[in-house]
């Protein structure tokens, strides 16, 4: 569990991109490219400690492999 305030915010926005490009049509493969380079970019900016951003892809990489945070709600039809 993330707890550091600066480790979450950025959790969130990368779980936020993620299903923005999964909708967009990218797959596993594609974000994770794209979680590779969000937190070497992380690493070299040096924004978090080590352990802050071995924590976070940690996190982000269970997140992105859970099939329900990529499935489409399905519409119940209206039927009045």
């Amino acid at each position: 569990m993330l707890q550091d305030a600066q480790t979450v915010r950025y959790y969130q926005r990368l779980t936020d991109a993620l299903v923005e490009q999964w909708n967009r049509g990218y797959r596993y493969d594609e974000l994770r490219l794209y979680v590779d380079g969000y937190l070497a970019a992380l690493r070299h900016a040096n924004t978090l400690e080590a352990y802050q951003v071995h924590r976070l892809e940690e996190e982000v990489t269970r997140y992105l492999y859970d099939s329900s945070n990529f499935e489409m709600p399905q519409v119940q039809p209206d039927y009045r």
